[in-house]
Parts: structure tokens; C-alpha cells; sequence
């Protein structure tokens, strides 16, 4: 199989990554391959060398499944805010507490970033995971800074902030802890419903406009759902955890994302109906993304679940990209371009007005930055290093 790596953003409509025969879906994961990632310097092959090793269809056995199985990683993380000046994005301030993320979704932007750490974007993206177990600790210290400014934090925006491991870890949970001390607004956005185990946390900071919660929803179908986001909630339980979260007092708004034609995208209007009867308040949609090795990742995964519509789906993503697979441009990729792209607009944009939906950006615009205070308790560097060490008082 011959690796596809790019050296930029922008792709020509041959550069198709098609799996061999023997190339199967994995249960519980994405991707079907560990696509070496483009910084990589040397290619490698798998092959029967007559050990045993491989069945008839040049699989590993079930047994050799272990090797996929989920390890996180704890790290101490050097900063822990990161900003961005995207004109495509709500937020310009957001916070990931882990790296990688075992919902294993196929579209997601975020694999790339395991290739700056010598792993693939494929399976060990969703199975070699890394907690920043000092993250709690990083963003008191932040907001501690005399120049600090706050701006609502975008939580879980990379990576899922209550993805499987977020149970044992509690990352996410101390974040929301040092945030609600501080009265510092955070929007969080999620496909999981642990997100509910936090709402004695979120429910009184929303009454005071100072929590939002988004929930991405792709497909109602369960069995798309099921290889295109494997170890995420079930749609029908994302259903019920935005019930859950709006009964609680908590403003929840959906993210329809991605769109991908031909797969999701016939159901735009049943999806966002959908949501406004859990009770949503607003609602946004991304198209499908494809960049660097998400492209070559993502048509694995289609040709092996949908190769009836593997060509026509890839033929009308590059209708909406120029003909090309991704287009990088601000203000292009989200939405894409043409007429396609024009019309899941006018499709979106016309449900969400008959549902009384509101538009993009709502979670951020209505929280209050106003209340900040900056947190009384400030723990000295390496303060996980010293058991039992409860920091120095703020003089201010």
C-alpha cells in the first residue's frame, strides 16, 4: 500500500488513497489502517513472511486486537490556553485536557496532530491517548497573571473533553472546579453524555451566564453511527443528554458536523428537528473537512462502508472544494464553495428558521465575562511534584 503524504493543505483530485482487499474495519475504532503520518522518514509494509502470523485474508488474528487497545499517557503540559485569530471560529481562546481522543471519529480534524508526536493519525490516535494531568494547575496559574484578560474558554474543542478516560482522569471535572471559582465563562462541546455528571457544576454557572454547552450531532441513523464515530454516545442518548442538560437550566445549542454528502447530509432537516424537540436552542453545521492525512484516512473508511457511494460522495466534496479534496481557505472551509455548498446553506438555513432555531455563535456571544475574579489560591511550579503543598495567597 502505498503511503499518501501530502506537503500541503491542498490536494489534486488523483490523490486517492483506495485500502487493499484485505484491509478491514476494526470493531470499536475509526480507522481501518495506522497511516504512518507525514513527518515520518521511513515507509513501512506488513507482509506474511510465513510465521503464521497473518489469516487468509492478510489480517492479524483477533488476538494481535491488543495491540489497539486504549493506553493513556500522562504528561505535564508546558502552557495550557491556546489562541487563535480564525475569522471561521466564535472563540479565540480554548482548552484541551487530553490529546488524542478514543470516540474514534474518522472526520476528525484533530488526528494530524499526532504526527508531531512520532504516531499515526489513524488507530494510534484513538488508542494512545495523553492526559496534561497538570492542567487544572496550569489554568489557575494562568488566570492568576496580573495581565490576565478574560474571554470565554471554548472546552474540549480539539479533543473530546469527556471522552471514555475523562471517567478515571477528571480532568475536565477539576478545569470546570477552578473556572467556577474564578467566575470564568467556558462554552464546552461534546458527543459524549458523561457531560451530565458535571451538571451540579454547570447548572449554577449558567444561571449566572457564565456556562454554554454544545452537542455535536451527525446522523440519527446508529448504524452509520457506529463506524463513523464508534465509541461516542449513540445518537439517541446525545438526544437525551440535551434534554437532560436544557431541563437543568443549561442553554445547549447543537453542532451539525461535518456534513458529508450522500452519508449525513440527507438528514439536515430531520436532525435539526430533532434537536429543537430535545430542547437546542441554536444550532450550526461544518461540511466535511479533509485535511492533511484526515483525507486519505477518511476514504479508507468509505470505501470500506459505503463503496457503492465511495466515488460520488468524493466527487461532490470536490464540487464544494474547487476540485481539490480541501481547501484551507478562511472563510471557504467550513462551508465550502459552489453550488452545493449553497445549497445545504439554504437547506440549513431555512429549517433552522421554521424550527426557531438561532444562528451560529450564540453559546459564546451570551455568556458575561464581567464576573472574573482571579483565583485566591495560586499553586507553585511543580506543584504536583510537592504532596501537600497548598500554595501561596494572592496578596490581591
Amino acid at each position: 500500500m502505498k503511503a499518501f503524504l501530502p506537503e500541503h493543505d491542498d490536494y489534486d483530485a488523483g490523490q486517492v488513497m483506495l485500502p487493499p482487499p484485505s484491509l478491514k474495519a476494526r470493531k470499536g475504532r475509526g480507522a481501518i489502517s495506522n497511516l504512518q503520518g507525514r513527518y515520518e522518514v521511513h515507509a513501512r509494509d506488513g507482509f506474511d513472511d510465513g510465521w503464521g502470523l497473518l489469516d487468509d485474508d492478510g489480517q492479524a488474528p483477533e488476538s494481535a486486537a491488543a495491540a489497539w487497545k486504549t493506553q493513556v499517557t500522562a504528561e505535564q503540559a508546558r502552557t495550557i490556553l491556546t489562541r487563535n485569530a480564525s475569522p471561521d471560529l466564535p472563540f479565540s481562546v480554548s482548552l484541551n485536557p487530553y490529546r488524542g481522543c478514543e470516540h474514534g471519529c474518522i472526520y476528525c480534524f484533530a488526528r494530524p496532530t499526532h504526527s508531531y508526536l512520532g504516531l499515526s493519525p489513524g488507530l494510534d490516535f484513538e488508542s494512545k491517548l495523553f492526559a496534561k494531568e497538570n492542567a487544572p494547575e496550569l489554568l489557575r496559574r494562568e488566570l492568576a497573571k496580573p495581565g490576565y484578560v478574560p474571554e470565554s474558554i471554548a472546552l474540549g474543542v480539539n479533543t473530546d473533553a469527556y471522552q471514555p478516560c475523562e471517567r478515571e482522569w477528571r480532568l475536565t471535572r477539576r478545569v470546570l472546579e477552578v473556572l467556577d471559582e474564578c467566575a470564568h465563562p467556558v462554552a464546552l462541546i461534546t458527543k459524549s453524555s458523561l457531560i451530565e455528571r458535571d451538571i451540579d457544576l454547570l447548572a449554577p454557572m449558567a444561571a449566572k451566564r457564565l456556562a454554554a454547552v454544545a452537542i455535536t450531532m451527525t446522523t440519527l441513523d446508529p448504524a452509520i453511527a457506529r463506524t463513523l464515530e464508534p465509541r461516542a454516545a449513540a445518537p439517541a442518548r446525545r438526544l437525551r443528554t440535551i434534554r437532560t442538560l436544557t431541563d437543568a437550566g443549561i442553554p445547549v445549542g447543537v453542532s451539525i458536523a461535518p456534513i458529508i454528502p450522500f452519508v449525513t447530509e440527507p438528514e439536515i432537516e430531520k436532525l435539526l428537528e430533532a434537536v429543537r424537540d430535545a430542547g437546542a436552542i441554536h444550532a450550526h453545521y461544518v461540511v466535511l473537512r479533509l485535511p492533511w492525512e484526515v483525507n486519505p484516512l477518511f476514504q479508507q473508511w468509505l470505501q470500506t462502508h459505503f463503496p457503492e457511494r465511495a466515488q460520488r460522495v468524493m466527487n461532490r466534496v470536490r464540487e464544494m472544494r474547487g476540485g481539490k479534496d480541501y481547501d484551507s481557505s478562511f472563510g471557504a472551509r467550513m462551508q465550502g464553495e459552489g453550488i452545493w455548498a449553497d445549497l445545504i446553506r439554504q437547506r440549513f438555513e431555512k429549517a433552522v428558521h421554521r424550527l426557531g432555531l438561532h444562528g451560529k455563535g450564540g453559546r459564546f456571544k451570551q455568556l458575561d465575562n464581567s464576573q472574573f475574579r482571579r483565583p485566591l489560591m495560586v499553586p507553585p511550579l511543580g506543584a504536583r511534584a510537592k504532596a501537600g503543598s497548598e500554595g501561596q495567597l494572592s496578596l490581591f
